[in-house]
């Protein structure tokens, strides 16, 4: 089970990535952006398509897409300045905490 949230953590990281060299890539005019950015989304996908064989799809998506949406906040905030409104902070914590209960909650469907 381990190994599965390893997996699940390599596509989240190349997720981040290949949305943050998404921005960098300006609408995919920009080479090297653009090929890591595709580069990036293609093992994204591969490593949650391991994820799959022990985590339920709807659990490891939402792990997936959640923390995904928290990072991309924070680096967007980071490198691109988009600060974040209270509005936006607000439905981070709930987004937070909607994984939080789906990984409480659902221990009883992973085995």
């Amino acid at each position: 089970m381990i190994k599965q949230y390893l997996f699940l953590f390599a596509a989240i990281s190349f997720e981040l990535l290949g949305t943050t060299t998404l921005k960098m890539s300006d609408q995919f005019s920009r080479f090297l952006p653009a090929v890591v950015c595709v580069v990036s989304y293609l093992l994204s996908f591969y490593f949650l398509s391991f994820t799959l064989k022990v985590i339920p799809i709807s659990i490891a998506y939402a792990i997936w897409s959640g923390v995904g949406i928290f990072f991309t906040t924070i680096l967007g905030a980071v490198l691109f300045k988009q600060i974040p409104g209270l509005a936006t902070i607000l439905g981070l914590i709930l987004i937070a905490s909607g994984v939080i209960i789906i990984n409480i909650y659902s221990n009883s469907s992973l085995h």
